[in-house]
């Protein structure tokens, strides 16, 4: 008894030993000089692509970079999709997750997340001419009403869970389903509040958000990371320090206000 004890009492000690000398995440990132930031490019306010330059600009693009100046190191955006987004974070393609990244449980099994930066849900946006239509989930799912969703994120997962008799229409390209609901080929989309909003600001008069103060659900936007607790605790205290300083705030009125 008591050698076995003795034994795992040695097996936990160099355990632990072996834990203490294996570099971390944040090592490895360090020592690179890059942190590489995984983005659809397709998510405004959050995230946008331009094909033609390849360039990032959204929300979370300038937090990206305010993460990197923290770190000491150049931010590399590493396109990817949401359909496509766990198998390329299992496929270690980028350190964090960042443009409007929604907490699910799916995700927490594969990785950490960061505090939360933003508390919403799932609510409709509509032409403004059919205001009052659509605000309870039994007035959206009835026979007729066209309800277009984005594939391969929470979106879809949300309007496939709610919706049985209106029709679903999977639209692949986020960066003009919107259109497609102000140019009357569909009536609504249920997606983030802060979306909505936005949405609302970029088609005004035509698109309007439906009670984005009262969404349909609770939900949680943060920063998906690859499993290391020494990142984590870098990102949630650069996080923290941010919202302290202003720069938090300085950033989100540049986009949302």
């Amino acid at each position: 008894m008591f050698r076995a004890l003795a034994g795992l009492a040695l097996t936990l000690l160099l355990s632990a030993a072996h834990a203490q000398q294996a570099p971390s995440r944040l090592d490895e990132i360090v020592k690179r000089g890059t942190l590489r930031v995984g983005m659809t490019g397709d998510y405004l306010p959050f995230t946008a692509l331009d094909k033609e330059t390849k360039a990032f600009r959204g929300f979370d693009v300038d937090m990206a970079q305010s993460l990197g100046k923290a770190l000491g190191v150049k931010v590399e955006f590493v396109p990817t999709s949401w359909p496509q987004m766990m198998k390329d974070f299992e496929a270690d393609d980028f350190d964090i997750a960042m443009g409007g990244i929604s907490i699910t449980f799916d995700r927490q099994k594969k990785g950490l997340f960061s505090t939360p930066i933003m508390r919403e849900g799932k609510t409709p946006i509509a032409r403004c001419a059919d205001n009052g239509k659509f605000d309870t989930l039994a007035e959206i799912d009835r026979p007729g009403t066209r309800v277009i969703v984005n594939p391969g994120g929470t979106n879809e997962r949300f309007a496939r869970a709610n919706v049985k008799a209106a029709d679903i229409r999977v639209f692949n390209d986020n960066t003009r389903i919107f259109d497609e609901i102000a140019k009357g080929d569909a009536d609504l989309m249920m997606t983030d509040a802060s979306e909505t909003r936005y949405q609302q600001k970029m088609h005004p008069g035509v698109l309007c958000a439906v009670h984005p103060d009262k969404p349909f659900d609770f939900a949680e936007k943060a920063y998906w990371m690859q499993r290391d607790v020494g990142l984590k605790a870098f990102v949630d205290q650069w996080l923290h320090i941010a919202h302290e300083d202003g720069s938090y705030a300085k950033i989100y009125a540049a986009w949302f206000e």
